[in-house]
């Protein structure tokens, strides 16, 4: 197992919280992390249709089974839990009794959210971050390999082949996540869709241009995006809300959680096609981006990361916001180092005031180089920035 940077947080609230629910995609590797964790704890599973049963027709008595804590998985199948989940954690009033996995967000389902409201601590897990998998011992050879093989960890401990793995883990979900979420009877059209997000990666969210090009409407559209959120598909990343004075874009930006399933929609099938791809750019900033949310909840904290664009097409493509200043960072996919990188960031800083030495390019070659306009990080260092 590789060692999971979120374990020492989980560890410390479950001596204070009674509920723990870690969530985050299908493979990312929960059930591993909560059972490595909490080792002496019963494991049930509702992917087991007759516990599943069982739970539904008598929930209370299901619960009463567990009496010293116990891990359930996949909890979302099976709603009616939650407000039983909540009775008798307070009538046990112990930390860690429940703790409790998804891959969906169903914190966003009303019900649960008022059933668990203050006694739970959510937390989330998304695929393997580089940090992590730097601690593992484990090299890239470039940017190229880590954009194609993604960060699922089910590539790294069984050594699969993306192009393997990827489309029946599309397909499953497809199948089976989509459906929970939503009754969502069209699963071709939906396909199409999920294709579509993956064509416009590191894109402002356009739902009318979707829509359209998909053939359906608008709400549908806006639907189909809130069930890949719910389901750790994909993210939107935020406009920045502070404009100097400037008038800014207010669209969200659309990113996958993982480059490697967004490769697999995009029919890359080597990575050596990367080099060539119109989406090279864009594929690169998703790695990057999203390196940067799992720092952060890895952390158990939600991310701080923006974008900011003006109406002129002037962009900085990730704010990191901390209580004292703003982080600029620009991120280019070329292997080689240019001042022309700064470009943005000299501009911002002229409008915000920010000191150049808290200006990054994150690039795609090997050194961390500093200039008088800021630095050049190398990819693999991205966390050197943010900690």
């Amino acid at each position: 197992m590789i060692s999971r940077i979120l374990e020492e947080k989980i560890k410390s609230l479950a001596k204070a919280s009674p509920i723990i629910a870690l969530m985050g995609p299908r493979q990312s590797g929960k059930t591993t992390l909560v059972r490595s964790i909490f080792n002496k704890y019963p494991y049930v599973t509702f992917e087991d249709f007759g516990i599943k049963s069982l739970a539904d027709e008598d929930p209370k008595g299901f619960l009463l089974n567990y009496k010293n804590g116990v891990i359930l998985d996949e909890v979302q199948k099976v709603p009616k839990l939650f407000s039983y989940i909540q009775t008798i954690s307070d009538e046990r009033n112990k930390p860690g009794q429940f703790i409790l996995t998804g891959s969906q967000n169903f914190l966003l389902q009303e019900k649960i959210s008022q059933s668990l409201a203050g006694r739970v601590v959510l937390l989330k897990l998304l695929p393997l971050s580089l940090a992590e998998l730097k601690n593992d011992k484990y090299k890239f050879v470039d940017m190229e390999e880590a954009v194609f093989k993604g960060f699922y960890p089910r590539l790294y401990s069984q050594k699969i082949a993306p192009i393997d793995w990827y489309p029946s883990y599309i397909q499953t979900y497809v199948e089976r996540d989509v459906r929970q979420i939503k009754n969502i009877t069209d699963l071709t059209t939906f396909q199409k869709f999920l294709k579509l997000c993956a064509g416009r990666i590191g894109q402002l969210l356009n739902l009318s241009s979707l829509a359209n090009e998909c053939g359906i409407n608008h709400n549908t559209a806006k639907s189909w995006i809130s069930v890949l959120e719910a389901s750790f598909m994909i993210f939107l990343l935020q406009p920045h809300h502070k404009n100097f004075n400037k008038r800014i874009v207010k669209m969200p930006k659309l990113y996958f959680c993982d480059t490697g399933i967004a490769c697999s929609l995009l029919g890359i099938e080597e990575k050596k096609q990367l080099a060539t791809h119109y989406l090279r750019g864009g594929l690169f900033e998703n790695l990057v981006i999203s390196e940067i949310v799992k720092n952060r909840s890895n952390k158990g904290l939600e991310s701080n990361c923006f974008f900011w664009r003006d109406k002129s097409g002037r962009e900085i493509d990730c704010l990191i916001e901390r209580a004292d200043k703003l982080i600029p960072i620009e991120i280019k996919a070329s292997k080689t180092v240019s001042k022309e990188y700064f470009n943005n960031l000299i501009y911002w800083n002229s409008i915000s005031g920010n000191d150049s030495k808290n200006s990054f390019v994150v690039y795609g070659g090997d050194e961390t180089i500093k200039s008088s306009f800021g630095s050049f990080v190398n990819w693999q260092n991205v966390s050197s920035i943010l900690n």
